[in-house]
C-alpha cells in the first residue's frame, strides 16, 4: 500500500463564517485535533503561496508511537469556501507529499465541512490510516463543541 487518502464530512449548526475561521489557519488545529499537538508560524519563503507553519503530528496505536514535523503552507484561500495546505520543506531534499483540503458550504440549519487529507508516502501507512480515522471521529465532537462557544 502506498499513500493514504482520507475524507471526512461534518454538518454543524455553526455559520460558514465561524466554521471557516476554525479551518483557514493551522493555528487553531491543536485546539480540536489531538494528533496536532503544536503549530507555530514558520519563517516565510519567497516561493510560498501563503503563510507557513511548522506542524507537529503525533499518533499512537497501542504501544506504537509516531511523530513528525512538517512545514505546511496555505496554497489556496477562498474565504468561507475552500482552503488548502501543502507540505513545502526548504531543506532541498525530497519529501513525501502532504495535502490537506477543507471545503465549507451551506448546510441545513448551519454549514458543512468536507475535509480531505492526502499523504503520498509509504512509511507507517497502515498505522497512520488507522490513527487518522480514529482521530477524525474524536475530533468531530471537539470541533462542534468549540464552534458552539
Amino acid at each position: 500500500m502506498v499513500g493514504v487518502d482520507i475524507e471526512a464530512d461534518l454538518l454543524t449548526g455553526a455559520t460558514a463564517v465561524d466554521l471557516f475561521a476554525e479551518v483557514e489557519s493551522l493555528d487553531t488545529y491543536p485546539e480540536w485535533l489531538e494528533i496536532v499537538p503544536r503549530v507555530v508560524p514558520a519563517e516565510p519563503d519567497a516561493g510560498d503561496p501563503g503563510p507557513a507553519w511548522m506542524v507537529d503530528l503525533r499518533g499512537q496505536l497501542g504501544p506504537l508511537r509516531r511523530s513528525k514535523r512538517l512545514r505546511m503552507v496555505r496554497s489556496v484561500h477562498r474565504p468561507q469556501e475552500r482552503v488548502e495546505f501543502v507540505r513545502r520543506e526548504l531543506d532541498g531534499r525530497s519529501h513525501s507529499e502532504w495535502k490537506l483540503t477543507a471545503q465549507v458550504g451551506p448546510g441545513e440549519d448551519g454549514s458543512t465541512l468536507a475535509m480531505s487529507l492526502h499523504y503520498g508516502g509509504n512509511l507507517w501507512v497502515p498505522m497512520l490510516e488507522r490513527i487518522l480515522r480514529d482521530e477524525i471521529e474524536r475530533s468531530r465532537l471537539r470541533l462542534v463543541d468549540r464552534l458552539s462557544r
